[in-house]
């Protein structure tokens, strides 16, 4: 009898014993992402790249960006102003595309709409006057084709050596996905690509890192 009452007392005391002090709470870590959040998208909203939609997510201390930038240097410029005390790592997911829509969420949805519109009308103009287009050399421009130009404009590239770049093409807009080595290869990825031929527009998802 005595050994069970005594097990109780032991179970008691481990019951009552309090979290250690300094131990963060999830609802406490919660908040703090949830301060940084908001510290991040107040100092973004009163920077020059206001005039992009772009979302911030922190959690667990780490600041992750998602949106569409017209260039390197705002996507640059984003990573800066997400690094702030509090914050252990910043994951820029920005697109760069040279046509991205700015202004105010509501414009922004309209002018993506409006401009999907546009070129769509715009290539079904095309199509109708050209049958797509012929080369200098008398090739039809197909996407394909643009496909097939592209990467052979990366072969012998110093710049982009070692690289793993993906070419996909739509409707004439060049899309570069993979890993590059550098911002210098990945600008010249993005200007190889729009020499070519036939491309519309490039829009540059390339990351700077090694192969995966």
């Amino acid at each position: 009898m005595r050994a069970v009452v005594g097990s109780v007392f032991v179970l008691a005391a481990l019951v009552a014993i309090p979290a250690p002090a300094g131990a963060a709470t999830p609802q406490a870590a919660m908040s703090a992402d949830h301060n940084l959040d908001e510290r991040i998208e107040n100092r973004l909203s009163t920077s020059t790249l206001k005039k992009y939609d772009i979302k911030v997510s922190v959690t667990n201390s780490v600041a992750t960006l998602t949106g569409t930038v017209r260039t390197e240097a705002d996507r640059r410029k984003a990573s800066q102003l997400a690094t702030i005390k509090g914050i252990s790592r910043v994951e820029n997911q920005l697109v760069i595309d040279e046509s991205a829509p700015t202004g105010t969420t509501g414009r922004i949805k309209s002018t993506v709409k409006e401009g999907a519109e546009k070129t769509k009308e715009g290539a079904e103009v095309v199509a109708d006057k050209t049958k797509e287009g012929l080369s200098k050399t008398g090739e039809v421009i197909t996407d394909s084709w643009i496909t097939t130009r592209v990467h052979s404009k990366f072969v012998g590239e110093d710049l982009l050596k070692d690289s793993d770049i993906s070419v996909e093409t739509n409707d004439h807009v060049v899309t570069l996905k993979g890993t590059v080595m550098s911002a210098a290869g990945r600008a010249r990825a993005v200007e190889q690509a729009r020499e070519v031929e036939g491309v519309h527009r490039v829009i540059d998802q390339l990351r700077i890192g090694p192969k995966k």
